[in-house]
């Protein structure tokens, strides 16, 4: 009887056809040869910083005004871009894509490698690369809009689509609620965001049925000093020897102070003082990066670094009114996707693309994503949030091998394989989108 249990459910296997792919799939793949490789090209080669993306949101406003049914707004939070696709009554579903550069210069060897140089609001000239690949996000926004729009008989409701600056500096999601994104616009029920991930192999995606991504807080601290002569250094207050010490101790609050299975980050990623080798100059100024995966973990680093950089001040008998100043001047909570609703969008991954082609999520670094703000829990919007592979397979398998290593985020190096990436975040976020607002649903 075993045996022929065995055999039925054998040829039952057998006889279970091969996963067929969205019949909307070959639409998507003849919209990215016919139009969006080329409006990636276009802005993979013009990137533009945080706030500043004026070129990208005119493109952005143009493209989606051109399809049937979409009501575009502009400057929303600054040069952010709000489309609205009503199809009568059901769910509200955002869809959201950053789309500003870094101050990185490129180094991809690519034949369409930005050139491009910009102001950025803080004043500085920089290079601007496309270093996380916002590019393909909103190059797959527009496609995503497409389909949907070619597909009205499948889907009910209102569907906005949210073209976000400033990620990169934290504060575009913010900005746009604070300017009326869910008073102005259609609140959503449900928030939809995707990330290309230069660490997984094209074709695919993960996400996670919890917290996706970690907070991050940039915190500038000025440590002041006393001039003095380099040779009589008895004779002022070193605010490099200050700030070296504070350098060092930040790092007793992850090694000493943080429970060690609790994740937590302190880098500090830049330190500027001084202008000639005998002169002990009267400042120093750190930047800093603060990482946690929970709100008490956050807070408890925060107040950490406050304590510690007065610890210094103390230590070298600095005034009162000297003491070192921390600032938090931007951040972002950690990004948590709704359990139930992660798990029921994994499973139409899985229907979308194959079991083979979704990944489990395995959190990998303490990336941060602004995207949190639209899904805050007193927001009452569930949000899911996906990464969608970038780079082929066997370049990943090659690198592991000890080959050439993969450009990472952020890096003058960092590229994705745009096609699949964009191709695959489309049908993707097409599938999540039509099993949210299906008729009846």
């Amino acid at each position: 009887m075993r045996h022929l249990l065995a055999a039925t459910a054998f040829l039952a296997l057998a006889a279970t056809p091969a996963l067929a792919e969205p019949d909307y799939a070959p639409a998507v793949k003849a919209d990215y040869d016919k139009q969006l490789a080329s409006l990636f090209d276009w802005f993979h080669r013009n990137p533009e910083l945080s706030f500043k993306e004026v070129k990208t949101s005119a493109r952005m406003a143009q493209e989606l005004r051109a399809i049937p049914g979409i009501v575009v707004t502009e400057k929303v939070g600054g040069t952010g871009v709000v489309g609205v696709m009503k199809n009568g009554n059901g769910p509200v579903v955002m869809i959201r894509a950053d789309m500003d550069g870094l101050p990185v210069e490129e180094k991809s060897g690519l034949a369409n490698a930005s050139k491009v140089r910009q102001v950025g609001v803080d004043g500085v000239e920089a290079p601007v690369m496309h270093a996380c690949g916002h590019d393909t996000h909103i190059t797959s926004m527009v496609g995503t809009a497409r389909r949907l729009a070619a597909m009205k008989d499948r889907w009910q409701g209102t569907v906005v689509f949210v073209v976000q600056p400033a990620e990169e500096r934290v504060g575009g999601a913010r900005a746009m609620v604070a300017d009326g994104l869910y008073t102005r616009f259609p609140k959503p029920d449900y928030a939809l965001a995707l990330h290309v991930g230069a660490e997984l192999g094209s074709g695919k995606v993960t996400a996670s049925t919890g917290i996706q991504y970690s907070s991050s807080d940039s915190v500038d601290i000025t440590v002041p000093g006393i001039g003095a002569h380099g040779a009589s250094p008895h004779q002022g207050k070193d605010p490099i020897y200050m700030a070296s010490q504070l350098v060092i101790a930040l790092q007793g609050l992850i090694s000493r102070e943080r429970q060690p299975l609790v994740p937590g980050v302190i880098t500090v990623g830049a330190f500027n003082a001084g202008l000639k080798h005998n002169i002990i100059s009267d400042e120093a100024k750190l930047q800093v990066t603060v990482r946690a995966n929970s709100e008490e973990e956050r807070k408890r680093l925060l107040d950490g670094i406050r304590r510690v950089a007065r610890g210094v001040g103390e230590l070298n008998g600095m005034a009162a009114d000297k003491m070192p100043v921390v600032k938090v001047i931007e951040g972002t909570p950690t990004t948590i996707n709704d359990s139930a609703l992660a798990e029921r969008l994994n499973a139409v991954m899985v229907q979308a693309l194959g079991q083979a082609n979704v990944e489990p999520f395995e959190q990998k670094g303490m990336g941060a994503e602004d995207f949190a703000y639209f899904v805050q829990p007193d927001s009452g919007v569930k949000g899911y949030y996906f990464a969608v592979g970038g780079t082929p397979q066997a370049a990943l398998d090659a690198a592991k091998a000890g080959g050439p290593k993969i450009g990472s985020h952020h890096s003058p190096e960092f590229k994705v394989e745009p096609e699949p990436a964009i191709v695959t975040g489309t049908i993707a976020m097409t599938a999540a989108v039509l099993d949210l607002m299906k008729p009846g649903a």
